[in-house]
């Protein structure tokens, strides 16, 4: 237990040591929020519910990039350079490491939460409930499940650049087609129907519910966890092929 505590704890240095990680899951969603909400999109008929829905695709953004990217690069990378067959010949089972990266990475998006939470109470004055707070965030760090999966199974890929290449095309493509960037009512009808079939609007949208007082969809919840469970076992087949090599 304490190897892997300790595996834990490396994983999370790891991630706050990256400056990949700092830029681009904190400073570029603030970045993103000041813009869409105090340079453009400023004369919306509910000024306060935007920037609440905004802050909300932020945060959604940012873990479920975290997530696909950071994950997966980081896999392929350690495989690549030999560090996972070194795993091998310690106590620490593949399952436990695999699992300490997991839940590195959540608490690392945990804190990105928290991080970008604030930043929309302190630019735009975002009021919402404790129960809301608390439910979103929740909703937030336990839907990115879906997402790890996708970082787990980029990590069997065998080269960093095509691992890199494309969890970046895949990370914009379902950023867009999940409503991230901007509400899917505004988006052409054809991105919609495909959009609300893919993991990034369901994990938006339970969000966004939220903060209106709904509870997420069934329909998101069903739809994430197919997802998770797709991504999960597709990596694992293809690791024991590449093991069995």
């Amino acid at each position: 237990m304490q190897i892997f505590m300790n595996q834990c704890k490396i994983e999370i240095l790891r991630m706050f040591r990256n400056p990949y990680f700092i830029i681009w899951s904190l400073f570029m969603p603030i970045v993103f929020y000041f813009i869409f909400t105090k340079v453009v999109n400023t004369e919306v008929p509910d000024k306060a519910l935007w920037d609440a829905h905004f802050l909300m695709s932020v945060a959604t953004f940012s873990v479920m990039g975290s997530a696909i990217m950071t994950l997966g690069i980081r896999m392929v990378q350690e495989r690549s350079e030999g560090w996972t067959n070194f795993m091998k010949v310690t106590p620490l089972s593949g399952m436990a490491y695999f699992t300490a990266k997991m839940i590195g990475q959540s608490v690392v998006h945990a804190f990105s939460i928290v991080v970008i939470f604030i930043a929309g109470v302190l630019l735009n004055g975002v009021s919402l409930s404790a129960f809301e707070w608390i439910m979103s965030g929740l909703w937030i760090l336990l839907g990115s499940l879906p997402f790890l999966g996708i970082g787990v199974l980029i990590g069997t890929m065998k080269r960093v650049d095509t691992a890199s290449g494309v969890s970046n095309i895949l990370y914009i493509l379902l950023a867009i087609t999940g409503g991230m960037w901007m509400p899917m009512e505004v988006l052409p009808k054809t991105i919609q129907t495909i959009g609300a079939w893919l993991p990034a609007y369901n994990y938006g949208n339970g969000a966004w519910e939220i903060i209106r007082g709904q509870a997420p969809e069934l329909k998101n919840i069903l739809i994430l966890a197919g997802y998770l469970l797709v991504f999960m076992v597709l990596s694992t087949y293809i690791r024991r092929k590449q093991e069995a090599v």
